[in-house]
């Protein structure tokens, strides 16, 4: 039975009114809602959930509650519910208004501020549910508590009325329900997927607890509305099972421990697989910590010395003639890593590196104990291990070698551009964008098209290679990539770090991957993105690439013609200018850029002023390593079952 079954039955009396402590007040979130929420779109909307989310994990992490429910609404709301103790609704005696009004109107008012509520909290790296007032049109809270139902109604992020009784209730738990602001957000639909992914994820990484995800937009087939139940009796130990389901493992079982050290709870969970990546996931507090910190250091610093002692050890490094780097013990790791943390500090450019100097100690001493208890128990499994690092360390040596005519051909080292890039004529990178084109004919099209002054075109042969499949050296092997590398002006790897990226002499700030409308260009797409994500990861949260997204049709009535980006917009097209007969219009279906002249191409899809940019954004990191792991591993039926379920979505043939 898990320790979150046995939570308190009451603790009203210890957690009332008064636990609320108010920093500060709530002003200039709706002037400056980037500034909170990390900007106004997709992101930003989605992370308004997370906000009302946190307050129920953090429920779950003092142990007064084991159910969270979401639900999306057909109106365009969500709620979110909770069996936890219910915010308190009596008076607080500071602000002179109940608790419940301080918690959704004042910025960082709540529990959590106070220690004897709250021992941990993942809330804390937001803003908290008052933002998600701020910003909302219009927020209900039901609270059932001491036998009551309480509610309270917002708009905008002012009361509408004081809280007040509406009924009598057996149970306990909060009710959260509101509607984004549409004239703050730029879009207000949300994502099914989005949101599922972060309560697996949770799911994951709070054991024990259930959160579950119903979608009223959509019904199945079974007339049943779009729905997903997560709970994890495993914790991290599923969580790597997950992640690594698309990839074949070198030891059967996941190695795990979930454990205190210092006054610090540390989970840990890896496995090693036959792919060359490290993918390594941390959290703290349930929040992803994409930049690392201490605890990353303290897990790596601890794998590291492990496994080389267990190795010099057992004599099965004599042979080798150098080295072996950190990063050798890391290939095809995949990890995840879990702590949690009083008082978090957090650094870095996305306040989400991990800054407390004590939580590296308590780390490594956990990695530790964990590896050298399952090294001295599975001997067979160990030297398994050791061989896949040998074997990292004899690849990283042969990589060195291709690196180094990656750097020779650099701009960094005064070498020449590619000789297929058309280069554009303005220096400053802010400024400048280059387009990856698929094939020579497509490239010829763009390089007519262009304005040369800041786009640049850089045309590539076929489909790079599959980088999920190669090893490092094969990678720096590779002339198109060698080509991308160079284009770019970025500097790669270290003899510590092979992938190590240094990109601040970057040459355009809008990289455009720009390929056909059909399978092929989708996977040449997906190759790309696949390579930046493994081996340019950096690019892409700094918001460098980018998809263009070419016209699928051209359809001409008579002197009239106007172009179609989904098969939506065919038909109703055809409906408003035919009566929805086709036979009566020319519809044209561009199966390749090379298919448009150079005009065509500039007015649909290069031009700032028409044009359609997507950019590649990383919502949920270890959602996204499973995904690429899934599409361009070898295992086909997840990926055909994830083409057909998006293809629509995408615009793919199938």
């Amino acid at each position: 039975m898990s320790e979150l079954e046995n939570k308190p039955v009451n603790d009203t009396e210890s957690y009332g009114a008064d636990s609320i402590q108010v920093l500060e007040g709530l002003e200039a979130v709706r002037k400056r809602p980037a500034m909170y929420i990390g900007d106004i779109n997709i992101k930003g909307l989605h992370h308004l959930v997370y906000e009302v989310i946190d307050n129920s994990i953090d429920e779950a992490l003092a142990g007064y509650c084991s159910n969270i429910e979401v639900v999306i609404n057909t109106d365009g709301s969500v709620t979110v519910t909770d069996d936890g103790r219910g915010i308190p609704t009596e008076l607080h005696t500071g602000e002179n208004k109940s608790a419940l009004e301080v918690v959704l109107t004042v910025l960082h008012a709540g529990g959590k501020f106070n220690k004897e509520s709250y021992k941990v909290s993942g809330g804390l790296h937001g803003v908290g549910v008052s933002c998600v007032n701020a910003l909302s049109k219009y927020l209900r809270a039901e609270i059932h508590r001491a036998g009551k139902i309480w509610e309270q109604e917002f708009e905008k992020g002012f009361p509408m009325g004081d809280v007040k009784i509406i009924g009598e209730s057996d149970r306990t738990g909060t009710i959260i329900t509101f509607v984004p602001d549409d004239s703050i957000f730029t879009t207000t639909e949300f994502k099914y997927d989005i949101l599922s992914a972060r309560l697996r994820e949770l799911a994951f990484l709070n054991s024990g607890i259930r959160l579950s995800i119903t979608d009223t937009r959509i019904v199945e087939e079974n007339g049943e509305f779009k729905h997903e139940l997560f709970l994890s009796e495993r914790g991290l130990a599923e969580f790597v099972d997950y992640l690594d389901g698309t990839r074949e493992r070198l030891i059967e079982e996941t190695i795990h421990i979930s454990t205190e050290k210092n006054e610090v709870p540390v989970e840990i969970a890896m496995c090693y697989n036959n792919s060359f990546t490290e993918n390594i996931h941390s959290y703290v507090n349930n929040i992803n910590t994409i930049e690392g910190g201490t605890h990353m250091t303290g897990f790596r610093r601890g794998l590291t010395r492990t496994l080389k002692s267990y190795a010099d050890t057992s004599g099965m490094l004599s042979k080798l003639k150098f080295e072996i780097s950190g990063d050798d013990f890391r290939e095809g790791l995949t990890a995840v890593l879990s702590v949690k943390v009083q008082e978090p500090q957090f650094e870095g450019q996305t306040k989400t590196k991990l800054g407390n100097s004590e939580i590296s100690a308590s780390v490594d001493q956990a990695v530790s104990e964990m590896l050298s208890n399952y090294l001295e128990e599975h001997p067979r499994e160990a030297k398994i291990i050791v061989n896949k690092v040998i074997l990292a360390a004899t690849a990283r040596h042969a990589a060195r070698k291709a690196r180094e005519l990656v750097q020779r051909k650099s701009v960094l080292t005064g070498g020449g551009l590619p000789g297929k890039l058309a280069d554009c004529s303005e220096k400053d990178p802010g400024l400048c964008e280059v387009f990856f084109v698929e094939g020579d004919s497509a490239g010829g099209t763009a390089k007519q098209g262009r304005d040369r002054k800041f786009q640049a075109i850089l045309p590539l042969r076929g489909k790079i290679l599959n980088v999920e499949k190669a090893m490092t050296h094969r990678v720096f092997d590779s002339e198109e990539i060698r080509n991308i590398y160079t284009a770019l002006g970025v500097s790669i790897g270290t003899d510590e770090d092979p992938k190590a990226l240094n990109f601040s002499k970057l040459r355009y700030h809008k990289i455009v991957i720009m390929t056909d409308a059909d399978v092929d260009g989708s996977h040449i797409a997906t190759l790309i993105m696949t390579f930046f994500f493994r081996y340019l990861y950096d690019l892409i949260v700094n918001g460098y690439l980018y998809i263009a997204t070419p016209p699928l049709y051209l359809v001409k009535k008579g002197k009239q013609e106007q172009y179609c980006w989904t098969e939506q917009q065919r038909i109703k097209l055809i409906e408003e200018w035919a009566g929805g007969n086709e036979k009566a219009l020319h519809v044209q279906r561009y199966k390749g850029l090379g298919e448009m002249n150079a005009e065509q191409l500039w007015d649909t899809t290069m031009n700032p002023e028409t044009r359609t940019l997507r950019q590649v954004t990383i919502e949920n990191p270890a959602e996204t390593d499973h995904v690429f792991s899934m599409l361009m591993g070898d295992d086909v039926p997840p990926r055909r079952k994830f083409i057909e379920d998006n293809a629509t979505y995408a615009n793919i043939d199938i």
